[in-house]
């Protein structure tokens, strides 16, 4: 029995091998977003938010437990958990035109 289970287990390795290939894709994460653009850190508050980046485009509502309220502002979006700051977002600019 045992050597029925290494000859199957093999055989299951050989066959798979030609469906592990793959290809690598590689995104220059460096070369992406203005790095002197300032943006809202971690642990404000909405207030000194909008005291420091004026009024959002749109502010959307809370969503989920615990409550996840979006600001977004023309270069970026500002995730709050309750009444702080959790995650700024870039939006995404392209600086090529692709042909």
């Amino acid at each position: 029995m045992k050597p029925l289970r290494i000859a199957f287990t093999a055989l299951a390795v050989l066959l798979s091998s030609g469906a592990l290939h793959a290809e690598t894709v590689q995104i220059p994460l460096g070369q992406q977003g203005n790095p002197l653009i300032v943006l809202p850190e971690r642990g404000q508050s909405p207030a000194s938010v909008s005291a420091q980046f004026g009024e959002p485009l749109q502010r959307r509502p809370a969503v989920g437990n615990p409550p996840i309220t979006r600001w977004d502002y023309p270069q970026f979006s500002v995730y709050f958990e309750h009444a702080h700051v959790i995650n700024t977002v870039l939006i995404h600019a392209p600086q090529h035109s692709q042909p």
